[in-house]
């Protein structure tokens, strides 16, 4: 596995590939960022990528590990990322079929 792309190596790629300035695709970045972040409420979708949600948590009881003590965790909302299909197709490795013995 190699090292993960960075900030920026990925605006790098982009402003290269797209023949634009850094300092343009980075204040892209940035933007679609902060519209991830304020639409997040309604989702927000990459699409092929996948989309941003905010998901209710009900409170539950838990323990804590160190000393075994039971305590109540209280609700909350969570942000999660759902990975689209399409996504997930293009890189997870495909399963092969089962095959049936004669």
């Amino acid at each position: 596995m190699g090292k993960p792309m960075s900030k920026t190596a990925t605006i790098a790629h982009f402003a290269k590939k797209f023949d634009l300035k850094k300092k343009f695709v980075a204040s892209l970045f940035e933007e679609l960022a902060g519209l991830a972040y304020k639409e997040a409420k309604n989702s927000f979708t990459l699409p092929g990528i996948g989309k941003l949600v905010l998901v209710n948590r009900k409170a539950r009881l838990g323990r804590n590990p160190k000393t075994g003590e039971t305590i109540q965790i209280p609700a909350k909302t969570v942000v999660k990322f759902r990975v689209a299909k399409a996504c997930k197709e293009a890189v997870l490795p495909k399963k092969p079929l089962p095959t049936t013995p004669m």
